[in-house]
């Protein structure tokens, strides 16, 4: 698997160097036009369309040299058709950039030669695509294309004029409406160097220094192993973004821990499965799927690491209690019991924990301060700030003794904390890097990442010389060591980023073919015709179509196609239902979708990795790693809902901890009532008593809005005051009801936002215009593209105003959450009771 992931060729001489020089020169062609200094120096400036090309270039370039055509195709040498693929493939790519005046000349015209590249291009492109990624990727895409050039012969609903072949080379190849759209263009801008940035951290040991980190701190407890393998794979998600990536990376050392603490081979597998899946949703990094969330969503990355941080928090610590219940039904104990009182660690670890707190929130302000003091001139501040402490953190490490690499029986003797936390500490200092430049430089993804990725060839080119230095060494040998690391970085990035790219291409046939063809629209209409307009029949279909492609597809591909196709869908009919849902929160449900597919037998990526590891049945591993994902699946359907997950309409600091609070309960009631055990097995009462505590704690918006409707109707010769009277964070929500040429009826209540302060004015920004024609409130004009038009109302069908909804008081939110409290308390009283009696065993 992990060949699969960069390359299962293994060419030797010239060849071999040529993949290596060609990814050395992607991975500095890419540092190079992220940085600032082409436009300083004015010299290597590339437009979006070439970096693009170059790009794509180098990716099939590597594809054709690194992944043979079939199972049986020579490994160790690179046979004569690949070469001319190869260079075929990226001339192919290239002919955007080398080409781009003619182009430019003859826009939408192209020639028998550009028609013939384009052709070529994709085919070479679907090839390259079925070698890295496998053929569902190319099914998906060739059906796509099929659509293209058969529309007319598709029945009605679905039913399109087609489109010429001059017409589709243009789309999909000549310009940025198709393969090289806005998906390659996120794929050339942030996640290369994202990508490389973790590739980096890898190389330079800090994947080994995460693990046993979290071992040293989590070995001790019930099932520490399978806490530590929990907590690692978040840290390691930190830095990777790939679910396949974190299993093959922590896998060999969680897995080994998990069977030799007791867990089956499917257990412990499953257990790294859902862990290693869940990274892709751990932010800063996400995977490529958020930086495509980014263009899609035009929200700032900065806002999406914020809003996407407590359901990943969510989504981690109920795996954490999962699988506290599956070392309490094994009767497990740690690697070693720890000694002293409990109570004595349980204070020292709260001081540590309060200390590291104080610590984080005093650089924070010490931080966002530097900007506000020195203006441009903060990077120079803040670099000298960061050197300064790496050298201070590293000469610190040199006081204890250097983690072993790859060694998962020294895990276990690993037992002190302080050790290992100094031992490597300034591997923090480059994530500090990326989430200064986002959160408080506020600067673009991509460049956030150059400098972290600056930092990091710093640490990798001096760690060893340092060490080496210390340790009376001869510094010589440690400076190459450090050279080749740093080199080995460069390549392990590109080869990691060859599937990432062409995946991000291919997927743009697929953005191409809805531009073109109008796809979207009778998409919405045949799954709004499926789902009768239900909302959470189409939040249902949603996210079975994205398990369903994402069996076959990578999560940033699969993304791509479902929030294309769907997210459209699910925003407006939300509005169409009277619910504003931020389409942030429409875009994180179809990743977390995404992301489930890897875990999702009966393909289950993830889990064919981890039982190749542990060897278990893969089957079973997917079955076991599906069951513990289930609560990744429930937090998608709850924070569309309740939008405060999401951190979306968060007052105070504390609501923000009720929501935390709150939720995590939410989360282990639905834990242990998906699992069968709480303090101890559950009867059928008390897992009913638990699914409404997770109900209550998580939606208390529920039993708020039975008891205290949210909205009054104003009838219609007061909604032109009503609208007036609004304010200004208040959407105007318009009940319509809207008769159809077909004599259908579609009785809805709209969410319009606005801006201005009389009523004609504000109606007038949301896209609307009423009038009274008779006793009836009709609308009397609608915006072009304004959301009124995108839910089906229009001037060729009469359209009335039955009222205007607006807000009444309601008791807080909170206090409809307390009998979730109630109820978790009541099933912890009484399974501590049947407990104490010696009842609720698995036996029993």
């Amino acid at each position: 698997m992990l060949e699969k992931e960069t390359g299962r060729r293994k060419p030797t001489g010239f060849p071999h160097g040529l993949v290596i020089a060609t990814a050395i020169t992607w991975a500095l062609f890419q540092l190079w036009i992220i940085s600032p200094w082409p436009t300083t120096l004015g010299f290597g400036v590339f437009n979006d369309t070439a970096t693009r090309a170059l790009h794509l270039s180098f990716a099939v370039f590597l594809a054709y040299l690194s992944f043979p055509m079939f199972r049986g195709s020579p490994v160790e040498r690179i046979p004569l058709h690949d070469w001319l693929s190869a260079l075929t493939a990226a001339f192919c790519a290239c002919y955007l950039f080398i080409f781009q005046d003619g182009l430019s000349r003859r826009p939408g015209i192209p020639n028998a030669f550009d028609v013939a590249v384009s052709v070529c291009g994709v085919v070479f492109l679907l090839e390259a695509t079925r070698r890295v990624m496998g053929l569902p990727m190319v099914v998906v895409a060739a059906l796509f294309l099929v659509y293209v050039f058969l529309g007319p012969h598709f029945p009605g609903l679905v039913s399109h004029r087609g489109a010429s072949l001059s017409r589709a080379a243009s789309q999909f190849w000549l310009t940025q409406e198709g393969v090289f759209g806005v998906p390659l263009g996120v794929s050339t801008s942030f996640v290369f160097l994202y990508v490389l940035f973790g590739a980096m951290l890898e190389n330079a040991g800090a994947g080994n220094y995460l693990t046993a980190l979290s071992f040293s701190i989590l070995g001790r407890l019930r099932g520490g192993p399978a806490k530590a393998a929990v907590v690692a794979s978040g840290l390691h998600g930190l830095i990777s973004g790939s679910s396949i990536a974190n299993v093959l990376t922590c896998g060999p050392v969680t897995i080994f821990l998990m069977k030799k603490a007791g867990f089956s081979a499917e257990k412990a597998g499953a257990v790294e499965v859902a862990a290693g899946s869940n990274g892709q949703i751990m932010p800063p990094v996400m995977g490529a799927a958020a930086f495509l969330m980014a263009e899609y969503t035009a929200v700032p990355y900065s806002e999406i690491v914020k809003h996407a941080f407590v359901p990943a928090l969510l989504a981690y610590f109920s795996l954490l209690y999962i699988v506290h219940i599956e070392a309490v039904k094994l009767g497990m104990e740690g690697i070693e019991r720890p000694e002293g009182s409990l109570w004595g660690k349980i204070i020292r670890g709260g001081l540590i924990f309060s200390s590291a707190a104080v610590i984080i929130c005093l650089l924070y302000y010490f931080l966002a301060w530097i900007p506000l003091v020195f203006g441009s001139y903060s990077w120079l501040v803040f670099g000298a700030f960061l050197v300064s402490s790496y050298a201070v953190l590293l000469f610190l490490s040199f006081k204890f003794p250097e983690l072993p690499e790859d060694d998962a029986d020294a895990l276990t003797r690993l037992h002190k904390v302080t050790p290992v936390l100094f031992s490597g500490l300034y591997y923090l200092l480059p994530t500090a890097t990326l989430v200064w430049g986002l959160m408080i430089m506020e600067m673009s993804p991509g460049l956030a990442a150059y400098y972290a990725c600056l930092l990091m060839v710093l640490i990798i080119l001096t760690k060893r010389p340092f060490i080496a230095w210390k340790n009376r060494y001869r510094i010589g040998p440690a400076l190459q060591n450090s050279a080749s690391r740093l080199l080995l970085s460069l390549v392990n990035g590109s080869k990691n980023m060859v599937g990432i790219a062409l995946a991000t291409a291919t997927a743009g046939i697929v953005v191409g073919t809805v531009s073109l063809t109008g796809v979207g629209q009778v998409l919405a209409s045949l799954v709004e015709l499926i789902s009768g307009g239900f909302l959470p029949a189409v939040l249902a279909l949603t996210a079975l179509l994205a398990i369903i492609l994402g069996m076959g597809l990578p999560t940033t591909a699969n993304y791509i196609i479902v929030s294309t196709l769907l997210a459209p869908v699910i925003y407006n009919i939300s509005a169409a239902h009277g619910l504003d849902i931020p389409l942030l929160a429409v875009h994180l449900f179809c990743l977390y979708f995404g992301v489930m597919a890897d875990a999702t037998p009966p393909v289950a990526l993830a889990a064919f990795a981890a039982s190749g590891i542990s060897g278990g049945n893969p089957f079973k591993t997917g079955v076991q790693g599906f069951v513990y994902e289930l609560r990744t699946a429930v937090l998608p359907f709850v924070f569309l809902y309740n939008q405060e997950i999401l951190l979306f309409n968060i007052q105070s600091w504390p609501h923000f901890f009720w929501v935390l609070i709150s939720s995590m309960l939410a989360c282990l009631a639905f834990a242990s009532a998906t699992q069968g055990w709480f303090v101890v097995k559950n009867l059928r009462r008390e897992t009913l008593l638990l699914l409404l505590s997770m109900i209550f704690l998580f939606r208390p918006d529920i039993p708020r809005d039975l008891l205290f409707p949210p909205y009054q109707e104003l009838p219609p010769e007061r909604v032109l005051s009503g609208v007036a009277s609004l304010a200004p964070d208040d959407p105007i929500r318009l009940h319509l009801k809207t008769e159809f040429y077909d004599g259908r009826i579609k009785d809805q209540v709209v969410v319009l936002p606005f801006k201005g302060t009389e009523a004609e004015e504000r109606l007038l920004s949301a896209g609307v215009t009423l009038a009274w024609e008779g006793d009836a409130l009709m609308v009397d004009d609608v915006a072009l593209n304004s959301r009124l038009e995108i839910l089906g109302v229009n001037m060729d069908d009469p359209t009335w105003v039955l009222g205007l909804e607006v807000a009444r008081g309601q008791p807080a939110k909170w206090i409809f959450g307390l009998p979730g409290l109630f109820f978790l308390a009541l099933v912890a009283l009484f399974q501590r009771r049947r407990r104490d009696r010696g009842e609720g065993s698995l036996a029993a």
